[in-house]
């Protein structure tokens, strides 16, 4: 037998796969409580010791990680335009699996650099100009940040005619500083799969044994990227299909957590309807985007906050009852619903982070009159025709009618220039599998689209 040992080093639980390759099935799944703290190993052996071992023991042929252990994979950027290469520097990082703590424009300064320090990033991502544009504020912010009092892995993907100036000046002050192309080398014209694979290999190379998953090493063959780029390669899996295997096509999906709300789609988002004109910058066929005060329970005063008076009016609850409620979930991160008053309020908290999180996602919308008359012009990804959505996380997986949850993600005509997916299949990540098939898709993609396929629960 073909053993093979998927591991997810979480935040709060580390979660293991094992799959027999040979016959594609899954022979076990458990988890247990990280030990970061300590010992990564303790919980990961914690995991292994519920699933009940084959007779001469398991012999795995492959071990791979993947983890968003220690606060995950924690990124700044900066960039010149708020809305053009800081925002392509925000796009690489999510694209690499980053979680972003502070996107900055322009010059950087004191107080800014004070926020980098308060916020203790992994990696700084450094843009700027694109190629030929603007050179100064590149290298300007390469002296600021020497001003640092601490030394950070920096990813300089700016104006090519200043990077090697601004990373000569960078590595001044701080040891690991890395080149990668211009993640926007012409206006409006996004480049970020070098910055992304700089970031991951800074992840694989340093961040690993700063946040003491190094130790797992000596037992794992390697931990491979952060989760949500392993999710992120899942899906893309899933979507295109791997040689004669067909994929699902485009597809959407949704990870509901305790602190945030990750949204992935496989798409290309081009406008369905005649007549729209497309603006703004270009989107990733595979895009992704986290909302951290949308989350079940740590971010979960931030989440009735944002719904506004949609969870009052989808639960038919008063403020008051809401808020009593809200503070069980504030004093008891490990709340589980306990009778049915409980679980309609754990509904209509998932309902309303999928469907802000996925509003936030898709595109819009807007009029413009010119002189010939009114037109459209959207921004975003149109997702209005996209055929699948997967649903995953705790509140869907432990929900006696996770479609509930998920039909937040589908168009409402109350908000028609919010272009949500109109008809879609739901599906449920019942086993909690899509970070490790993004996982076992860098050995066996063609096994790993089957064992998605088959695994999936269709709702």
């Amino acid at each position: 037998m073909q053993h093979v040992l998927l591991i997810d080093f979480g935040s709060t639980y580390t979660k293991i796969t094992i799959v027999d390759l040979e016959r594609e099935e899954i022979l076990g799944t458990a988890q247990a409580g990280t030990t970061i703290g300590s010992n990564i190993m303790e919980g990961l052996n914690k995991a292994l010791a519920q699933i009940p071992e084959p007779e001469g023991g398991w012999r795995f042929v492959r071990k791979l990680a993947c983890s968003s252990a220690a606060g995950g994979l924690k990124m700044i950027a900066s960039g010149l335009v708020k809305e053009l290469t800081a925002e392509a520097a925000r796009r690489a990082a999510l694209g690499a699996g980053a979680r972003i703590l502070q996107v900055f424009s322009y010059e950087l300064t004191a107080q800014d650099l004070e926020k980098i320090v308060a916020a203790q990033p992994d990696i700084l991502l450094l843009a700027g100009g694109t190629d030929g544009g603007n050179k100064e504020i590149l290298l300007k912010n390469a002296e600021r940040l020497c001003d640092l009092p601490m030394s950070l892995p920096i990813v300089v993907a700016g104006n090519k005619a200043a990077s090697p100036q601004a990373a000569e000046i960078l590595k001044r002050r701080h040891a690991l500083v890395v080149i990668a192309d211009n993640v926007m080398p012409e206006l409006n014209v996004l480049d970020v799969d070098s910055a992304r694979q700089a970031i991951r290999d800074l992840f694989l190379s340093n961040i690993i044994q700063a946040k003491g998953l190094d130790k797992a090493e000596e037992f794992v063959e390697r931990v491979l990227m952060p989760t949500p780029a392993a999710v992120l390669s899942a899906a893309e899996l899933l979507a295109q299909g791997f040689d004669e295997e067909e994929g699902l096509g485009e597809l959407l999906i949704v990870d509901v957590g305790g602190a945030t709300t990750d949204v992935h789609s496989i798409a290309v988002g081009d406008p369905c309807k005649p007549g729209v004109m497309l603006k703004g910058l270009p989107e990733p066929y595979a895009k992704r985007t986290v909302e951290g005060d949308l989350g079940m329970r740590y971010s979960a005063e931030a989440l009735v906050e944002a719904s506004g008076r949609r969870l009052k009016q989808y639960l038919g609850w008063s403020s008051e009852e809401v808020n009593l409620q809200l503070e069980v979930c504030k004093r008891e991160p490990w709340w589980v619903p306990k009778n049915e008053r409980e679980i309609q309020f754990d509904t209509g908290l998932g309902r309303m982070a999928v469907e802000l999180a996925v509003k936030r996602h898709v595109g819009t919308l807007e009029v413009v009159y010119t002189p010939f008359g009114a037109t459209y012009v959207q921004y975003g990804k149109d997702l209005t025709q996209l055929p699948v959505i997967i649903g995953t996380g705790g509140v869907l997986l432990h929900h006696s009618q996770p479609e509930e949850i998920l039909r937040g993600a589908l168009f409402d005509s109350a908000e028609p220039t919010i272009l949500k997916p109109q008809q879609s299949d739901f599906y449920l990540d019942q086993e909690y599998i899509l970070a490790a098939m993004g996982l076992l898709r860098e050995i066996a993609p063609l096994k790993a689209l089957r064992m998605l396929k088959k695994y999936l629960l269709k709702l």
